[in-house]
């Protein structure tokens, strides 16, 4: 069974970075691609960014465009995320979630993913 374990977060004032982690633990894991994903209170949980395994080719919501870079260490089947500039809508509880195979659904739709980490809260302050 495959797992994806989060780390980092926490609370930071607005124009700062955060850097999050998602590890997998677990059986051999290859993934298809791995993503990123953020839901803030009283909202559908929203893509953030993507990472095909292989190549590495990313793909962002125009939100995030610019300030985040998502990025993996295939050796350690870590995903990380890295956020710039943070603002205070940036503010969500943010899930890991990764796949081994490719899904129809658009990799920007949940669905496309069977592994999620626990999630972690950021918090930006204004």
């Amino acid at each position: 069974q495959v797992q994806l374990v989060q780390s980092g977060g926490g609370l930071v004032q607005a124009g700062n970075s955060l850097r999050l982690s998602c590890a997998a633990s677990g059986r051999t894991f290859s993934p298809y691609h791995a993503a990123w994903f953020r839901q803030a209170p009283g909202k559908q949980r929203e893509f953030v960014a993507r990472i095909g395994w292989g190549v590495g080719t990313t793909y962002y919501a125009d939100s995030v465009k610019g300030r985040f870079i998502i990025s993996r260490d295939i050796a350690n089947n870590t995903v990380y995320l890295q956020m710039n500039s943070l603002k205070p809508e940036d503010t969500a509880l943010y899930y890991c979630a990764a796949d081994v195979h490719y899904r129809p659904f658009g990799f920007s739709s949940p669905n496309a993913y069977e592994y999620w980490g626990q999630g972690t809260q950021v918090t930006v302050s204004s």
